[in-house]
């Protein structure tokens, strides 16, 4: 008896290796990502993004958040676990509709508390499809993303 759960244990165990990975039915957002580094971030209160491809443009307001950083990071045996702490910069996320992969012309413009201009710039982006499960799950929605770093300077993040 005893062989015999032995081998139905190595028997479940091996079943598991041929099993197909389970994907869930996770979303992924069309659009571009900005991340703002400190210290501009603390002049800007508010972001827009204009993409623009195949002659026709898409005006999409980014609402923007303070973002943070792993600050420390610890780990008993297999479990860790990480403190995040805020680095001083604001990010957020353009919803832009119909977003090809393929060259996008894209204008961002961040103002201050009273609406002034604190950047305005405009790049070329090359969305990518994103795998919010992995490779073996399937493609999502494209995704670009433009970083603005503390002196303004702006660039496309690959």
């Amino acid at each position: 008896m005893r062989n015999l759960v032995a081998a139905m244990g190595v028997l479940f165990a091996l079943s598991g290796c041929a099993a197909e990975r389970a994907c869930t039915l996770i979303g992924t957002p069309v659009g571009i990502a900005v991340r703002v580094d400190a210290p501009l971030a603390g002049r800007v209160s508010a972001a827009e993004l204009t993409a623009c491809w195949d002659g026709s443009c898409r005006t999409a307001k980014v609402e923007l958040h303070p973002a943070g950083g792993v600050a420390r990071q610890t780990c008993e045996g297999e479990a860790c676990t990480a403190e995040v702490e805020p680095t001083g910069g604001k990010q957020g996320f353009a919803d832009v509709a119909g977003l090809p992969k393929a060259r996008v012309r894209a204008t961002l413009r961040l103002t201050g508390p009273t609406g002034e201009a604190v950047v305005e710039r405009e790049l070329t982006v090359t969305p990518k499809g994103a795998f919010p499960n992995g490779p073996d799950c399937g493609e999502g929605g494209p995704q670009a993303a433009i970083a603005v770093s503390g002196s303004g300077e702006v660039s496309e993040v690959r």
